[in-house]
């Protein structure tokens, strides 16, 4: 484990104030950890978005199975992509609306593009895109 620094941080009381308010319903039981949290939250979010980093992620898609060739489409698309998906949910929500989960790994923007390949197929509903890093670089 690396070795601890203190320092200190000059903040506006109020601003203090809704931060122990925030991480207090988060859970956490002292400020550094929350910082710690924010400072790597935001490192991973730096190295996602350069390319050239592989990333591990999720892409989720809410769609109407109903809808002419969209599953199929949505399934072409995954099997061109087949490199780079670790793994696929599929979960029938209702009589007509499913949800597609899928885990994906590879560099930055390929996970990045395969996401918004996905997400704008016509007849989608709603998707998102969830990177984080591997962890190899973060302590």
């Amino acid at each position: 484990m690396a070795e601890l620094v203190r320092f200190g941080v000059s903040i506006p009381e109020d601003l203090l104030e809704k931060f122990d308010a925030l991480i207090s319903v988060k859970g956490y039981t002292n400020r550094s950890e929350a910082i710690r949290d924010l400072i790597r939250d935001r490192l991973v979010e730096d190295q996602w978005s350069g390319s050239g980093h592989e990333v591990v992620g999720t892409v989720t898609v809410v769609y109407n199975h109903e809808q002419s060739d969209l599953a199929q489409k949505l399934t072409e698309i995954q099997h061109r992509t087949h490199d780079l998906i670790v793994s696929a949910i599929h979960v029938h929500l209702d009589h007509h609306n499913c949800l597609e989960v899928l885990i994906v790994r590879g560099e930055a923007d390929q996970v990045k593009k395969i996401g918004e390949l996905l997400i704008s197929t016509r007849g989608v509903k709603h998707g998102k895109i969830t990177m984080t890093t591997t962890g190899s670089e973060i302590d």
